[in-house]
């Protein structure tokens, strides 16, 4: 049986969104955040060496990092759903969104996020430098928001999946304005009326409204 270690409030979302997605069966196993720390308490550190949501366990697998999981888990269950294969025009776009999640928005809102913990002044020139960062990435995907209905085109992927985390629930660590990107908040409303995602979200985080505004 797949099941699927879900840590309040992470990236580990992702892969219970994924499931009721591809509405494959699988257990759902819920835990909470040290209520001091916010950090994952000693019984999900110890299911990975690693020790960071997600995490996963199919049989005798343990699996964790949120890309390689959604890859294993659409290759594995998916049956060619969700995913866009070589010979579609809009696979070289699928394969980028796919990566630039983890890729570039999640570490600049992660640096972001680090910085503003360390009370810098407003002139430090790191910190300048990494808010023009996550600037210019949030422009870009507005941009292409701004052309197209999903990140790989017309069609809903696991690169929405990948990316929809650091929009929304990542700003409860390191909250960030989305009012000037219209075509973002936009999409945004589109992946909430999903019932996949409302579905997912109600079963991983009972207590959190997903922040799609």
């Amino acid at each position: 049986m797949l099941t699927v270690h879900h840590l309040g409030k992470s990236q580990s979302e992702r892969i219970v969104w994924l499931c009721e997605e591809l509405g494959i069966p699988y257990e759902l196993k819920v835990y909470d955040r040290h209520p001091v720390t916010r950090l994952a308490q000693a019984d999900y550190k110890a299911l990975h060496p690693i020790g960071s949501a997600p995490v996963i366990t199919d049989g005798e697998l343990v699996l964790a990092e949120s890309g390689a999981i959604v890859e294993y888990i659409v290759a594995k269950y998916g049956k060619g759903r969700l995913i866009l294969a070589p010979d579609h025009p809009d696979f070289a776009q699928f394969l980028y969104w796919f990566h630039f999640a983890n890729g570039t928005l999640q570490p600049a809102t992660g640096r972001n996020m680090i910085l503003g913990r360390l009370n810098l002044p407003a002139d430090n020139a790191l910190l300048i430098a990494m808010k023009a960062r996550l600037d210019l990435a949030l422009g870009f995907l507005e941009e292409r928001l701004a052309a197209v209905d999903y990140l790989a085109g017309r069609e809903f992927t696991t690169a929405d999946i990948m990316l929809v985390f650091t929009l929304t629930t990542m700003r409860l660590f390191y909250p960030y304005d989305l009012k000037p990107y219209p075509s973002l908040l936009r999409y945004l409303q589109r992946i909430g009326s999903r019932p996949a995602y409302q579905r997912a979200m109600a079963k991983g985080d009972p207590d959190m409204a997903p922040l799609l505004s």
